[in-house]
């Protein structure tokens, strides 16, 4: 009887821990978007022939919330990831270096522009949220 106690509560133990969440920075889908809207918006930012699309921005930004409510996370866990100073900084070092690496040097429009193009012309995530003016 105290063997199939111990059992049960060592099984509903490590259920518990196989069901725990990761925080939502390790959740790709949702953190590598929040990262490629960042960058999308450091580039419209700073080159004059780029703008957002806007419309399509909000609803990537809705998505990714409803995304992760049906992953589980509660609207306080979104609102404290979106609202964390500490995130935020992580992801301004993560678009820093990401736009340092395809060739932005800060200050210069020209090479924001250069890169925002690539990105609309590769038609990947970032692209998708710009449009040439």
């Amino acid at each position: 009887m105290m063997r199939a106690m111990t059992m049960a509560l060592i099984l509903s133990l490590t259920a518990g821990i196989a069901s725990a969440k990761p925080h939502l920075r390790d959740v790709p889908e949702i953190d590598g978007t929040i990262l490629a809207v960042g960058i999308a918006d450091e580039i419209r930012k700073n080159c004059p022939d780029i703008s957002a699309r806007l419309l399509r921005a909000y609803s990537v930004v809705n998505g990714l919330k409803a995304r992760a409510r049906t992953l589980g996370y509660s609207d306080e866990e979104i609102d404290a990831y979106r609202k964390s100073d500490t995130e935020k900084a992580r992801l301004k070092a993560k678009r820093a270096e990401y736009l340092r690496s395809a060739g932005v040097t800060p200050g210069q429009s020209a090479s924001y522009c250069a890169v925002g193009r690539q990105e609309i012309e590769k038609g990947g995530q970032i692209g998708a949220l710009l449009r040439m003016n």
